[in-house]
């Protein structure tokens, strides 16, 4: 067979004869992993020439070894380090629809001080969102100041903070305070999480782990739906801090990414925290002397001149247009206000028995995302995901405009005192299982956002940012992402209670037809990419990634 093999090789033009010993020898090495790569393994993208170059040139099935060079997860220690991380996406997603069950009891408080009119319950429920935007803002110096791990911990204080001024809130004024300090906290986790989990994941399954982020928020929102039902809206305060303190403990036994400490110049530190996470037996060199080459070719800081260069600001444009998107297709509102959207659409079952129903179908279509992003690719999920979405708002829309209503009476209902439905009255009484529609398109919907445009949103983000400009990058996604989602919760209301509630139904469904065009355009597939392949793409401009 090696003489075969030798044959072959001294047939091609211009080939060097190779003893048949010399090619015995080199395969042991190979095998036991002491031959350097060639320079497609090296450099899989830079300075390739030649008309069959591709960008990311399909490979055979790697031999065990170089399995375990690229990062398979041969440790369960990634798993762990990316759970420490996401509790504070637990307790994101906790914060966010705190309003759910809490403006509904809130409204018909005893206390006169407490007692939320329909502006305030807007204030209320918008305010966390502004609050995310001044994290995110925040995260565009301390992901690169204190790392991004530091980041997440530091988190914890306005978390903590903000439950705490909810639970013994006695006016208005703390109910605000608390919900922006607790908005302050999801922001600045929203861009340091995703980054930091995708620094520290292998290729094979950085799209699984990059899915846990958004899965835990779904959790965190479905363990509150489901505490609703249970305790009182200060227990509910709370609760959320358990799941605040548990992170802390745990992330202070975890390593930082070793891409941010080789951009500080830790070298050991950062080849100790690769092993760490990688596993004792797995050889680590080959994946540092990538992760290194790549934080030397971009030692300083992103300047002005090359923040125009299109290998910059072309991932930086998707990433921010995909977060705008994101929030225009209507999750934050529809998630802020589902329980108050349930009782103006009179559904059959009791409104907060909805909004768990609604919650645990979340946490199951983001479980089928985290398994099916790896095997199917991002682009896929992203156009079936808006599809569905589409679909769910538009029926949505159309159940509102067109279902029954009872006769309106001779009366001008004013802001204060509107129900959510608008200037109309409510829907008929749930008398038939025709008011079943309502439930089951919002499942839709979150079934489609959870399948695609809720964490694949926040992967991408992750994955094609340069790491030059990553930490910066990643909080101005985030402060575009919750200035939109405020704008969106604070004038949902005020909206609903001029139009009509089917109004912004429709405008969500035209934005996911959008989507689908912008995924077709301008999206790239990420699949299987290491994080330094995906950002040389960028600098190469070569299509055959997009396939």
């Amino acid at each position: 067979m090696l003489g075969a093999a030798a044959a072959r090789r001294a047939s091609r033009p211009g080939a060097v004869p190779q003893h048949p010993a010399t090619l015995r020898r080199r395969r042991r090495r190979r095998r036991h992993g002491h031959c350097q790569e060639g320079p497609a393994m090296q450099e899989p993208l830079l300075g390739a020439e030649g008309p069959d170059y591709d960008t990311f040139p399909e490979k055979s099935s790697p031999s065990p070894g170089e399995r375990t060079r690229v990062g398979a997860p041969q440790n369960k220690r990634v798993f762990l380090a990316t759970f420490a991380a996401v509790l504070g996406n637990f307790s994101f997603g906790y914060a966010l629809v705190y309003t759910s069950p809490v403006i509904p009891a809130l409204e018909l408080s005893l206390d006169p001080d407490l007692r939320l009119t329909k502006t305030q319950a807007s204030w209320f429920g918008s305010v966390f969102t502004l609050g995310a935007a001044a994290g995110g803002l925040s995260a565009m110096v301390l992901n690169d100041l204190l790392g991004r791990k530091l980041s997440i911990m530091f988190s914890a204080v306005p978390s903590a903070a903000g439950y705490a001024l909810m639970a013994g809130a006695h006016g208005f004024w703390m109910l605000l305070l608390g919900r922006t300090m607790t908005g302050f906290a999801g922001g600045l986790t929203a861009a340091c999480i995703p980054v930091y989990v995708s620094e520290i994941a292998p290729p094979g399954v950085r799209g699984a782990l990059g899915a846990t982020p958004q899965l835990m928020a779904v959790f965190g929102s479905l363990s509150l739906y489901a505490l609703g039902l249970l305790l009182p809206w200060r227990w509910l305060a709370v609760a959320g801090e358990g799941p605040v303190l548990v992170m802390t403990l745990l992330l202070s036994f975890m390593p930082n990414s070793p891409r941010f400490l080789l951009s500080r110049g830790r070298d050991a530190e950062a080849l100790r925290a690769l092993a760490w996470l990688r596993g004792a037996d797995t050889d680590t060199r080959w994946e540092f002397s990538q992760i290194q080459d790549n934080v030397q070719r971009q030692s300083t800081r992103v300047s002005w001149a090359e923040a125009r260069s299109p290998h910059v600001y072309r991932p930086i444009a998707i990433a921010l247009l995909m977060r705008f998107l994101q929030q225009l297709t209507g999750v934050t509102p529809i998630l802020v206000y589902l329980q108050p959207i349930f009782e103006g659409t009179a559904v059959l079952l009791p409104p907060k028995d909805d909004a768990a129903i609604v919650g645990a179908v979340r946490l199951f279509s983001v479980l089928i995302a985290a398994l099916t992003m790896d095997l199917a690719g991002r682009k896929v999920l992203l156009f079936v995901s808006a599809t569905i979405m589409f679909a769910a708002n538009l029926t949505l829309g159309l159940y509102v405009h067109l279902g029954p209503k009872p006769p309106t009476p001779n009366s001008t209902v004013e802001l204060e005192s509107a129900p959510l439905g608008g200037t109309e009255q409510p829907l008929a009484a749930p008398t038939s299982y025709l008011t079943l529609v309502p439930l089951v398109a919002t499942m839709l919907f979150i079934m489609g956002y959870a399948m695609g445009w809720g964490p694949i949103t926040w992967l991408l983000m992750s994955e094609i940012l340069p790491l030059q400009a990553r930490g910066v990058a990643s909080g101005l996604c985030v402060l575009v992402s919750w200035l939109t989602a405020f704008a969106l919760t604070k004038s949902f209301l005020l909206v609903v209670n001029a139009f009509g509630l089917q109004v912004p139904f429709f405008f969500f469904a035209a934005i996911c037809l959008v989507n689908l065009l912008f995924t077709g355009c301008c999206v790239p597939e990420t699949k299987g990419r290491s994080l330094e392949q995906i950002e040389s793409f960028f600098r190469t401009g070569r299509r055959s990634f997009l396939h």
